[in-house]
Formats: structure tokens, C-alpha cells, sequence
């Protein structure tokens, strides 16, 4: 965390991942709120965000990066195009550029950057909010040692980290784990629900089916053993998990997580391949 003390940080977008980061950032203690620029054009969002977290503020992307040895870039994947133009010849040229745009490649960034080399890619997830997010990311030959462990820190602020060494693993990583807490929710939503139609108050089936499913994540993780084990474990001859199980199946429940899946890593890569 030494590695980003002394720092000066911008972040570009004030959204809910850019003000995760910064969150989780000063929660660590990685880095100090005066060491924090944040450019976010929506001034109500902007004065929120500042004004909780003791960061200084601005209007203009190319005055919040001049100077700045990091340089987050969280703003939506559609409005890059804009973004990075600003930037151009503003950027310090030693400086790390660290982006969590889905979809946005390293050389268009490289390109809309006017050449700047030191780039990382990462695709977070939401429970960074909480430290339990989980972050694939890459990175160009030009980012030093130095910058690698500046990235590593960030993203250990926010949860864990996985690098891959190709950025097409990016891609697959937008549609599994960055948009997968979407797909956990629905799920829970829909056993809430279950659960109220079976004659349960709302409150009460939701206190069951958030613990059932926070307590099989831990038990999981705990056992080490393969998820068709565990529910095996579960699954009686006959029984009532049998039963629901069988319907599950009966329905398609693996076509569609992996079609849904699928469909999600696919417009990423369009979205891509319109920059």
C-alpha cells in the first residue's frame, strides 16, 4: 500500500464503481483524501461524492489528470470516445492509465490516449463497494514493476485480483463475474418470491434466502470441493431437493445461465468493436 501513498490519484466518473474505488481506497488507508482528484461532470454527483469522501473536485477531465501519476478511468464505456481526446498530450507520460470501461480495448485507448503505452484494463464487480469484489485485469509491456504493484494495491482495496496475460479474457470476465452479481440478484429475487407465494412474509423469506445464499458461497469456498459435489451432499434419493431439482432441470435452468452468459460476453465485444 506504500506503493500508492504518495500518489496523486484522478479518477474520471464519479459513478458507482469510480466512487467504490475511491472508497475502498481510503478505507484501507492506501491513500490520503487530499491525494484524490475526482472530474465528474453531473455537479450534484460530483459535490456528493467530494464532499463524503474529502476529495477534491472538478468540471474539467484535463485539469483533474494534469499532474496526476495514476489515472482512473471509470466513466461509462459509451462516452470514451469523448473522454480520451481530452486527454491526449495531457497525461503524464510516465503516468499509469487504469481503466474499468467494459469493452474498451487497450489500443483504443492507446490510440485515443495519442500514443500513451502504460495501460491497464480491469473488470471489477459491485461487491467492491464492500471489499468483496473480485477483479480481472491485464496490463501492456510497458507498465513497469512498479506500476503492476500500484495496480495490484487498488484492486486488493476493492477484493481480490486475477491477471490474465491476454485481454481478450476480459471480455469473458464483463460477462461472468462483472455482470454476475446481476444474475445473483435475480436469482435471489426470484426465491424471495418463492417464498412469499408459499405463505412466508416478505421479511422472513428474504432473511432465509440471503443466509442460504451467503452461507453455501462460505461453505463452498471452506470445502474446497467441486459445486456438483456439494449438491449432491444435499440431494436425497427422492426427496424434496430431488424434486426441485428435477424441475430446475426440466427447465432449461443450465441453457439459460449459459445462454445469458453468453449473450453478455458477446456484446462486449461489440461494444469493442465500435470504438
Amino acid at each position: 500500500m506504500l506503493l500508492l501513498f504518495d500518489s496523486h490519484i484522478a479518477f474520471l466518473g464519479g459513478g458507482v464503481m469510480g466512487e467504490a474505488i475511491i472508497k475502498s481506497l481510503l478505507r484501507s488507508g492506501a491513500v490520503l483524501p487530499q491525494k484524490i482528484t475526482l472530474s465528474e461532470p453531473n455537479v450534484d454527483r460530483r459535490i456528493f461524492v467530494c464532499d463524503r469522501y474529502q476529495v477534491r473536485g472538478c468540471a474539467d477531465n484535463a485539469d483533474a489528470v494534469r499532474g496526476a501519476d495514476i489515472v482512473v478511468l471509470s466513466v461509462k464505456p459509451q462516452v470514451m470516445d469523448r473522454v480520451l481526446p481530452e486527454l491526449k498530450g495531457v497525461i503524464k507520460p510516465n503516468a499509469l492509465v487504469l481503466s474499468i470501461a467494459a469493452g474498451i480495448s487497450i489500443e483504443a485507448m492507446r490510440t485515443g490516449l495519442g500514443g500513451h503505452n502504460s495501460i491497464v484494463r480491469v473488470m471489477p464487480n459491485t461487491p467492491a463497494q464492500i471489499g468483496q469484489g473480485i477483479s480481472v485485469w491485464t496490463c501492456t509491456d510497458d507498465v513497469s514493476e512498479t506500476q503492476r504493484q500500484q495496480a495490484i494495491a487498488i484492486l486488493n482495496a476493492m477484493g481480490e485480483e486475477v491477471f490474465v496475460d491476454d485481454e481478450h479474457y476480459l471480455d469473458m470476465a464483463t460477462a461472468l463475474s462483472g455482470s454476475g452479481p446481476a444474475y445473483i440478484f435475480l436469482l435471489m429475487e426470484a426465491l424471495v418470491d418463492a417464498g412469499v407465494h408459499m405463505g412466508f412474509p416478505r421479511a422472513v423469506s428474504e432473511r432465509l434466502v440471503m443466509q442460504t445464499l451467503k452461507g453455501s458461497t462460505e461453505f463452498a469456498i471452506a470445502s474446497k470441493l467441486h459445486p456438483a459435489q456439494l449438491r449432491n451432499q444435499v440431494t436425497s434419493p427422492g426427496g424434496t431437493t430431488a424434486a426441485a431439482l428435477y424441475e430446475l432441470e426440466k427447465g432449461g435452468i443450465r441453457t439459460v445461465i449459459a445462454r445469458a452468459v453468453f449473450a453478455a460476453y458477446e456484446r462486449s465485444v461489440a461494444l469493442g468493436k465500435k470504438q
